[in-house]
């Protein structure tokens, strides 16, 4: 095991063990967000209660204190599966040999709150999404597509467009349009994929420390993997800009996609990551 254990743990002989103090602070947190369902007023509520985030000492001796919480460190610990006993290893769940925190049930009613905000809050976003990939697709010509969109019987349809089609009529480019949602799908799961890739978690920590030998290699996995998870729960307009650093270009064909990524866009959105999470605020 490497790194810090998370809230509500200790390491004893490379193992979790339960600091009961701890642990009634997590099993607070789950309980007060299913009395209040919404992650800013119980960040907000925490805080003013005079509580922080874990505190601990590194291998080396150094101690880092622990901070007051946010919305991002918030989602994180509400999504963190070592409460319910199990351990996460490329996307999937195992039975750990650690104690559970939190029962099934409180993580299952948990998450069904963070699915219908995120579901209502994508409702309530739909018409205002940007093209995430507005400037970075093009079709099988070699010339850009144009996020467009149209409304039927009350709903709104996305689309990229073919700039060659749109000037010269659809003859002359074998691909008119093709659904926003569906290609960004692809794009946003192979960008998932790749932040959870341990060789490009090497490649991206080897980049960062010839720029800073300060960074180690458990800071690029914790930032790495803390965005995973949060995706969901990110505004359209903070996606569109990690798409923006991660993606050189989407070049469709027509036998499929193309999708060329940035991997040292994954080295500035790690900085991104590190410069301001001690800075932000549930506001």
């Amino acid at each position: 095991m490497g790194g810090h254990p998370p809230l509500g743990y200790a390491v004893s002989d490379r193992k979790l063990v339960v600091n009961s103090a701890e642990a009634e602070l997590v099993r607070l947190i789950f309980r007060r967000f299913l009395d209040l369902g919404s992650a800013l007023l119980l960040v907000r509520e925490l805080n003013a209660g005079g509580h922080r985030t874990k505190s601990w000492t590194t291998q080396a001796g150094t101690f880092r204190e622990g901070r007051t919480f946010d919305k991002g460190v918030l989602y994180k610990l509400l999504h963190n599966r070592t409460y319910v006993g199990e351990v996460e290893h490329r996307g999937v769940a195992y039975r750990g040999e650690h104690e559970a925190v939190i029962d099934g049930d409180t993580w299952d009613k948990v998450h069904a709150i963070l699915a219908e905000n995120r579901h209502r809050r994508a409702s309530r976003t739909r018409a205002a999404t940007p093209a995430l990939l507005k400037g970075l697709i093009f079709g099988p010509d070699g010339k850009s597509m144009a996020p467009s969109h149209t409304c039927k019987r009350g709903k709104l349809y996305r689309f990229y467009r073919t700039t060659t089609a749109l000037k010269l009529g659809h003859d002359a480019c074998p691909i008119r349009s093709v659904p926003a949602g569906d290609v960004e799908a692809v794009v946003i799961g192979q960008i998932r994929a790749l932040l959870r890739a341990p060789e490009v978690v090497v490649r991206v920590w080897r980049a960062a420390y010839l720029e800073d030998e300060a960074i180690d290699e458990r800071e690029v996995v914790d930032a790495l993997q803390r965005l995973d998870p949060l995706w969901d729960q990110f505004f359209p307009a903070e996606q569109a800009r990690i798409i923006q650093l991660l993606v050189e270009r989407v070049i469709v064909r027509l036998d499929g996609l193309e999708i060329r990524l940035r991997v040292e866009g994954i080295g500035s959105l790690v900085e991104d990551l590190r410069r301001h999470e001690p800075e932000r605020t549930a506001a």
